[in-house]
């Protein structure tokens, strides 16, 4: 079995051997090292900081740049950034599957999550749709990311396992898997991703045994603020690719624009870690209160998201360190109605105000001013049910 990672002479983890996929001039899987990627946070369609920013993620050592595109204007910007740069595109296809004929010419892989597959075209079977979107990739010469998260997993397969949540995203990675593979199109990677480290690495370990041959990109979603998001990530990801599963990463972390490259940097350090056999700089997981935040992306909708993020920390963290309490900030509608619904305080955000939640249960919207006060009220009586 062949060995692989970041450097050749200094691998010491034995690598299990993937098909592989080619992404733009890289290449997920086979014998080759491990792709560290990364986000664009800039608005789409402001071309000019979408353009610098992917630049600079490439500069930084991002083999993988990522871009939303959520809206025909995104994707008609996207033929703009494309004519831009050289870098090797991704673009999430979110809700909206239909737009993969708009920008697969533009890019070098497209990512869909197959619990959004069913927001448009309702009566069209699922198979039908992954089958036009592999279709329109073959043609445009795209890899295909096959996205699982914890948080958007098909409803009919959340329902079917009950209070087992790895099994329902571990079948609906295999279920497509299968369909790709029956379709004759084998370009493709799957990720299977969560908040909590621990069932990251669950999650990708029962996979990988059951679909060897499938390469995996890695990641824990909303690892929050550093230093305890790359904390997180390192815990989750060094395990995994200290075992030889992992063929390319991603940090997702909540830091400003101008700090992006953070999430390439810590990539890049942990692949060398791993290569270095270091595992004992992979960190632990602390208990006590636990603050996911989502990263900074294109979709937040205010910027003073990633401020409340770090206001959140702050003012919390006296108050309930030492509990075993859940606090979840989102910054768009995309993660914000299914990610806080397990936490037990969530902050959805939007462009003026935050939707704070206990539980599943609503509390209201409240300013960006008005947030922290209120959001420190419940968690006071959460500390005192304690």
């Amino acid at each position: 079995m062949p060995e692989r990672g970041i450097s050749q002479s200094h691998e010491k983890v034995e690598r299990r051997y993937t098909r592989p996929v080619r992404v733009g001039t890289v290449t997920i899987g086979g014998d080759s090292p491990v792709v560290v990627q990364s986000m664009c946070a800039t608005r789409t369609q402001d071309i000019e900081a979408t353009v610098t920013q992917v630049n600079e993620l490439c500069e930084a050592g991002a083999g993988i740049v990522r871009i939303a595109v959520d809206s025909r204007l995104d994707a008609q910007a996207l033929a703009e950034i494309r004519a831009r740069t050289t870098a090797n595109l991704s673009v999430d296809l979110q809700e909206n599957w239909r737009l993969v004929d708009t920008v697969a010419p533009h890019v070098d892989k497209v990512r869909y999550n197959p619990g959004h597959l069913y927001h448009h075209e309702k009566a069209k079977s699922v198979r039908d749709k992954v089958a036009y979107i592999a279709e329109v990739a073959e043609r445009n010469d795209c890899a295909i990311r096959i996205g699982v998260n914890c948080g958007s997993v098909d409803p009919e397969l959340a329902n079917k396992f009950a209070d087992d949540d790895i099994s329902p995203m571990i079948e609906s990675a295999l279920e497509h898997c299968d369909i790709l593979d029956r379709l004759g199109f084998y370009g493709y990677i799957v990720s299977l991703k969560d908040s909590d480290p621990k069932k990251v690495v669950e999650v990708n370990s029962r996979f990988s045994v059951l679909r060897p041959d499938v390469p995996l990109h890695l990641g824990v979603t909303e690892a929050g603020l550093p230093p305890g998001g790359v904390n997180k990530s390192r815990y989750a990801l060094g395990k995994l690719l200290s075992s030889g599963i992992g063929e390319t990463l991603r940090f997702s972390l909540t830091v400003p624009n101008n700090r992006k490259g953070e999430e390439v940097a810590a990539g890049k350090q942990l692949v060398t870690d791993v290569s270095l056999g270091e595992s004992s700089s992979f960190g632990t997981l602390q208990s006590g209160l636990d603050i996911i935040s989502c990263p900074s992306c294109s979709r937040v909708e205010n910027e003073a998201f990633v401020e409340l993020a770090e206001r959140v920390r702050v003012d919390a963290m006296p108050i309930a360190s030492e509990h075993n309490l859940t606090i979840a900030v989102m910054g768009c509608r995309v993660n914000g109605p299914g990610e806080t619904d397990d936490a037990d305080l969530g902050l959805w955000c939007g462009p003026t105000h935050v939707n704070l939640k206990r539980g599943s249960e609503s509390l209201g919207a409240f300013t960006y001013e008005e947030i922290i006060s209120r959001m420190l009220e419940e968690l006071k009586l959460l500390v005192k049910g304690k």
